[in-house]
Parts: C-alpha cells; structure tokens; sequence
C-alpha cells in the first residue's frame, strides 16, 4: 500500500486532464445564454451546465449529478409549460443510496444554490409520528416557507436599497443639521438662510457618503419589542404549530422606542434596515414567496435508511414510531396542504431529494406507498484512492487549498508535491478500507493528523515560510497510526 508512488505520475495526469475538461466545459457553460425564469426570480442552467458546475466542488456520482440536474431542468420545463396539463407534471422525486461522507448532502445543497430555490435539509431521525415527543413532518414545509419569505424579503430589501439609503442618510442630516422650513402661521427664517441650511446639508451628506463621518456618534431612537422571546413545549410540539405567539401579542402591546449612541457607520445600517422595511410590501412578499415556495423549493430529507422498518424485524417498540413517520411524511410527499403562519402552502410540486446510507436497511424497507413518491433511485459510489487524488487537488474548495489558505494568513506557503498527495489518497483509502467507511471525510482526519506540527507551532516557532510536504513526510507522520489498528479508530 505504501509504496504506490509509481502511480502518481499517471495519475495526477489524468486530474490535469480532468481539470482542463472541466474548464473546457466551464468555459461552454458560461458562453451559453442561460434562461430566465420570472416565476422563480433567476437565471437557470441547461442540465449539462448543472452537473458542469457540480463537478467544480464535488467529483465522480455522475449518475447521481444527471439525475439531479434533469429533475431541476425540468422545474423550469413545467413553469413553461402551457394549459391546465403544467398542473398535472409531478416532480420525480429521488433518493440518493451511498455510504457516508460520498457527496449526497453536497450535491442537493450546491443544487440549492444552483436554482436559487428554497432549500431545507432535515434529518428523518428528528421526526416522530403524531402523538410522540417531536418535531411533526409539516413543520420541514413551516421551514421552507420561513426560508423563501426570508429569500424574497433580501431580495426586495436590494431592490430598495438605493432608496433606503438615501432616507436613511436624510434621517442621519436630520440629526446633524435640522433643516429650516418656512411655517405658514410666521415667517422666522430667511430665504438666504434657508437655502445655506441646504448648502450645508449637502456638503454633510457628501461627507457622509465619503465616509468622513463614520465613527461621529449620534443617538438614535430605536424601536424594540416588548415581548420576550417565547418557546411553547408539549407533546406534539407546539412551537411547530405555526402560530408565531410573538407576532400576536406584539400587534397587541404597544413598540416601545429605546435610545442608543452608535457611530454614524452602525446608525446608518440600523435606519437603512429600518427605512427598507417601510418600503416593503410584505403583503406581495408572502404572495410570492408562497409560490416560489410551492413549485422551486427543495427539501432534502437526510438519513431516510434510519426511519425504514429493518427487514424482518417485529413491528414493536420504536419499529411502530419509524413506520409512522414514514406514513406521516406520506401525504406531505404525496401532494397537501399545509398551513403555516403565511397561509397554506401546497406541496404537490416541491422537489424531496432524500438520501441514506441503507447499511441495514434497504430502500425495499419503506413503506411500499412511500417507494412510490421516490421513483428516481441513484445509487453513490464509494471513494476510491483515484478520488481522493481528485478530491484534494481539482474542487474549487479542495482541502488542500484550504490549508494553503489558511497557512497564508500567517505568510506561511505549504506546497504539496505529487507522491504527497498519492500517499495521502492511498492512506485515506486504506483506512476507510480497514476500520470504516466515511468517505471523504477521512481526508480532514488525515490532513489534520498530518499538518498538526505544523498547525500548532506556526508562526512561533516555524523558521521556515516555506514548506514542503513529501511523501517520505507523510509516511513519518502517519505510519505508526496506520499500522496500530487500534490506533486508527481512535486517530484516524
């Protein structure tokens, strides 16, 4: 296992070829019109530019990338659907089988951010049938519909941003120099002094903008609430109800304003969210985040496996609770209604990724109504030695370049040579091998064992800003633990 440096040349080749293909192939993504979608409020992706920019952060699962990237395509393909059939066209939703530490809860989340969708992971676990102690399965749909309100607010808060700023700065000249207007009833001020409060008003707002005030304290009057935050506990979690306690007995009890001393940089940001807020119509947010929420949100539904009633198995004790869930979670996945604090939220076109290990358990195992609603499966490859090479060297968050990142900070270059990152890739393989899978996360065990030396004493006691991390290193640092497979488990 330890002597497999032969192979490094062969195969860092193959990773610069894979790196000039996906710039080749990054290059095409970007050189292409891409579409718009005014129902979801973004540009989208041709499914071949969805896995493009997949495999700039995660490698390998091709067939879990395609799978994805077709259901996400075929979002935009039903809002341009016409007549009554786009009602009709379903999301397939999937379920991603792999071991740990593969790239399941990557890819949904970079998929997320891909569409600009509404996007929430859940863990199955947190779940209990209705009647147990826990979180209920519409409170993941209260979830979504909290996310895209909040996603569509940011949104209108930048529309208004400019406008905002600028009654935020009126308020903050308002402080500084009053302005002098003429009053119907008696004429006190002059047209001449008028117009220099003007003059002046414009020369400090100048000054503002260039920052040449930023840390002249003023005292604002800033609104607070009087209701304490507040968590209502009971069987079925009733603070999953919807009902915001908080937003009722604060429209009752009256806003009570509490002077504060900030520096005009702080004051600014504080009046510029406040000015934002009055110009949003949080009534047209709600409509259009409920819609964003119905038919671009995405919920990814972790550990799956761990609510599948293991084959054979007595229906009895917890067995009981996990069948339940599954029935539960049913109708949501099915297509209903839930209510939430800003009205109900249909589910019938929400996208539910799920994913599991299935160590034990098999997809088999769900309840046969709830294999249905899950009719796309992609089965994730476990990480061999070949890409745990690419996994440190090509994603544009490759670890690697995190620890040079970082290490930079304290001026300090860490350069990694090829037989380095083979033997790195061959250990972390072994040790998945030997004690137990985690995938790629074996790699921040062993990059962390590794570089603690290093980690540790810099910069007190590095005398060199230069490092070079050879095989021979690697080997020094790390054999003893992989030998000792007792030593492994803990360590590694």
């Amino acid at each position: 296992m330890m002597n497999d440096i032969d192979k490094s040349t062969e195969i860092l080749e193959s990773v610069n070829k894979e790196l000039e293909s996906t710039a080749i192939a990054t290059k095409d993504a970007t050189e292409k019109p891409t579409h718009d979608i005014t129902k979801a409020g973004g540009s989208y992706f041709t499914p071949r530019q969805i896995v493009s920019e997949l495999d700039k952060y995660i490698i390998g699962q091709d067939a879990a990338k395609k799978a994805v990237a077709i259901a996400l395509r075929n979002r935009w393909r039903r809002q341009n659907v016409t007549g009554d059939i786009r009602d009709e066209i379903m999301p397939n939703n999937i379920i991603m089988i792999g071991p740990t530490g593969v790239g399941k809860t990557e890819i949904a989340r970079r998929l997320a951010r891909l569409a600009g969708a509404p996007f929430v992971k859940v863990e199955a676990t947190k779940f209990t049938e209705v009647g147990y102690v826990g979180r209920d399965v519409e409170s993941m749909i209260r979830d979504i519909a909290e996310r895209a309100v909040s996603m569509v607010r940011e949104e209108k808060a930048e529309e208004k941003r400019k406008e905002a700023r600028i009654n935020a700065e009126n308020r903050i000249l308002d402080l500084l120099i009053p302005p002098i207007k003429k009053s119907p009833s008696f004429d006190t001020a002059s047209d001449s002094e008028i117009e220099d409060n003007l003059k002046t008003r414009e020369k400090f707002r100048e000054m503002l903008r260039n920052g040449k005030l930023d840390h002249r304290p003023v005292e604002l009057d800033i609104m607070v609430d009087q209701v304490p935050s507040m968590q209502v506990l009971g069987p079925i979690g009733l603070d999953e109800m919807g009902m915001n306690l908080q937003d009722l007995f604060g429209n009752i009890l009256p806003k009570k304003n509490k002077k504060r001393k900030l520096p005009i940089s702080d004051a600014m940001k504080v009046i510029e969210k406040e000015e934002a807020e009055k110009l949003i119509d949080m009534d047209a947010v709600i409509k259009e985040a409920i819609l964003r929420a119905e038919n671009t949100g995405i919920v990814f539904v972790d550990e799956i496996d761990k609510i599948a009633s293991r084959g054979g198995a007595s229906h009895s004790g917890p067995e009981v609770s996990r069948e339940g869930v599954q029935r539960d979670l049913l109708p949501i996945v099915e297509g209903t209604s839930v209510n939430t604090k800003y009205g109900a939220v249909k589910t019938d076109h929400i996208l539910f990724i799920a994913s599991g290990a299935f160590h034990v358990s098999k997809p088999s195992d769900l309840i046969p109504e709830l294999q249905g609603r899950f009719p796309i499966r992609v089965e994730l490859n476990s990480l061999t030695k070949d890409d745990f090479v690419k996994i440190l060297t090509i994603p544009e968050n490759a670890l690697i370049k995190q620890y040079q990142a970082l290490m930079r900070s304290e001026d300090i270059n860490i350069d990694f040579d090829e037989s380095s990152i083979l033997e790195i890739a061959s250990i972390a393989a072994f040790v998945n091998d030997e004690v137990t899978n985690i995938g790629a996360r074996r790699l921040h065990t062993i990059m962390t064992t590794l570089l603690e030396h290093i980690l540790f004493n810099s910069p007190d006691n590095i005398e060199s800003k230069e490092i070079k991390i050879t095989a021979d290193l690697v080997r020094e640092k790390l054999n003893e633990i992989v030998k000792n497979n007792d030593l492994s488990k803990f360590i590694l």
